[in-house]
């Protein structure tokens, strides 16, 4: 019998990125293979009807479905915990484990999580999102002490559009927020095509990119113990472990 490690990914529905370019870079692991659910995803804003998509009723019923693939980790891929507050990811990850006995994760605990792991305080960010999504996210990571120097966005309510930006316009976001030489540069959606382009404009500037879909991906190998440094050529964080002070691990610890 083949020993498999199988990643579940809850997505939204409107997001048509995550699944190919997870497909791209898993296709150097033969023995991973990744298990998608879908929950209604439309609009990104701080609105009531925008921030009401992100209940975890409909999160529960995916991953549960996700739970019958048997799974060895699940994650929330989608960033809403950058303008929700990281404690609402933590929460949604204890009620996923709750549920389904698997070990969770999101892409902003993931994206937390590379921080501390390369170090980095000093950051820039890079989205399609609007300015009031933008201002949420940069408040909530200095509440966790990470400081924005540079940022740019695209004013796009999304979430469909937000995948019909190539990667030259992106490649040129990621290199405008570089200029003020931050410690790492988070490309910040997982519908936003950057995974591909992100190693290469690391290498350009000598800068960690954190492109979403890539961070995500590290951090549930990582959370089942399986070595992501073949992965390397995507991203520097392939190389990195997860930190010691990992305040996902702590929340988990004492959920």
């Amino acid at each position: 019998m083949q020993n498999r490690v199988r990643i579940g990914l809850l997505t939204p529905s409107s997001n048509t990125v995550m699944e190919p370019r997870v497909a791209e870079l898993l296709a150097e692991l033969p023995e991973v293979t990744a298990h998608f659910g879908r929950f209604r995803v439309v609009r990104i804003a701080m609105s009531d009807d925008a921030l009401g998509q992100f209940t975890f009723e409909p999160q529960l019923a995916a991953a549960d479905l996700l739970a019958d693939a048997k799974c060895d980790v699940i994650a929330w891929g989608g960033t809403s915990g950058g303008w929700l507050g990281a404690e609402n990811d933590h929460a949604l990850c204890r009620a996923i484990t709750e549920e389904t006995g698997v070990p969770a994760t999101t892409s902003t605990l993931a994206t937390l999580d590379a921080f501390r792991a390369l170090g980095a305080t000093r950051y820039a960010l890079a989205t399609p999102y609007l300015e009031e999504v933008q201002t949420a996210i940069v408040s909530n990571f200095a509440d966790l002490g990470f400081e924005c120097v540079s940022e740019r966005h695209l004013e796009d309510p999304g979430n469909f559009t937000f995948a019909q930006y190539d990667e030259t316009t992106i490649g040129n976001l990621i290199r405008e927020v570089s200029t003020k030489t931050p410690e790492a540069i988070a490309v910040f959606c997982t519908n936003f095509d950057g995974p591909r382009v992100a190693p290469v404009v690391e290498r350009e500037t000598g800068i960690p990119v954190l492109d979403s879909i890539s961070v995500t991906l590290w951090h549930a190998l990582r959370r089942v113990g399986f070595d992501t440094a073949p992965l390397s050529t995507w991203g520097r964080i392939f190389d990195c472990a997860l930190p010691r002070d990992s305040a996902h691990r702590d929340a988990m610890a004492s959920a």
